[in-house]
């Protein structure tokens, strides 16, 4: 299995342990993937200039992840500032939103661009990539896309962005069982291959249109939640594309899930600064 993670990227800054880690769906997504076996995986983003873009770029390469179709613009890459609870959950404070390069400027795919992208078997984006405005041309490949929070979206963004794509994801905190049956029936209308809704600590509830399934997570240490959703996402997409077995994708979904929580930042390289 192939995957290129197409689109977000940020640096989580620890205050509290003035250490920065390399972080973003689409880029959590690229390099977990790679650990859970995937043959090659590549990242498409924008990155800034600054220490936190270069730690970004060290650390893919140190993962083996193909970076040869990354932007760098002049400017600061995306930085959130984060906090952890007693629980070990984190806590966003703040970000440069407004200042990042990844808010200043799109992704626009060539042809160039398109052509390498063939060679992966599925893509990975998110609703914090902003790139809707090119999901029809990439459409041509299988689309795995995480919308998040139910904050995030809307039934007019569902319908915009869900023609295009063969799996869905979705965070169902703060959701009721009724709300979430609703919101897989709704999707599927569009065409969705697969849905998926995590629930924390509940069970992750699965949809292929003709059959439900429910996956709990593992008992496992918890450290740092950051990048755990993503995780999941990773070890589903990357089982799925190997064995096309829901139940045992979402076995390896919570697997990958619970060793992130072990460790601090999405995937660890954590850097003092």
């Amino acid at each position: 299995m192939k995957l290129v993670g197409i689109g977000d990227n940020v640096v989580d800054f620890y205050e509290d342990q003035s250490t920065i880690y390399p972080g973003g769906n689409a880029l959590n997504v690229a390099v977990v993937s790679k650990r859970n076996g995937a043959e090659k995986n590549g990242y498409i983003g924008i990155i800034g200039d600054d220490l936190e873009a270069e730690h970004i770029l060290n650390t893919l390469r140190q993962e083996e992840i193909d970076v040869t179709r990354i932007r760098k613009m002049y400017g600061p890459n995306g930085k959130a500032y984060v906090a952890l609870d007693e629980n070990g959950d984190r806590v966003f404070k703040k970000t440069n939103r407004e200042t990042r390069v990844q808010s200043i400027a799109t992704l626009q795919f060539t042809d160039a661009d398109l052509n390498y992208i063939n060679e992966f078997d599925v893509i990975h984006t998110s609703i914090n990539s902003n790139i809707e405005h090119e999901l029809q041309r990439l459409s041509y490949k299988p689309i795995s896309y995480d919308f998040s929070i139910k904050s995030k979206y809307d039934k007019e963004y569902l319908a915009k962005v869900c023609p295009f794509i063969q799996f869905a994801f979705f965070s169902g905190s703060g959701m009721n069982v009724g709300e979430i049956e609703e919101l897989i029936q709704y999707v599927h209308t569009f065409g969705v291959k697969i849905v998926v809704v995590t629930r924390g600590g509940e069970p992750a509830i699965c949809s292929d249109g003709q059959k439900q399934y429910l996956q709990p997570p593992i008992e496992t240490e918890i450290v740092d939640t950051m990048g755990a959703g993503d995780s999941f996402i990773a070890g589903f997409i990357t089982s799925y594309f190997d064995t096309l077995d829901i139940p045992a994708a979402l076995r390896n979904a919570v697997n990958s899930a619970g060793k992130t929580c072990k460790t601090y930042g999405a995937f660890g390289y954590g850097k003092k600064v």
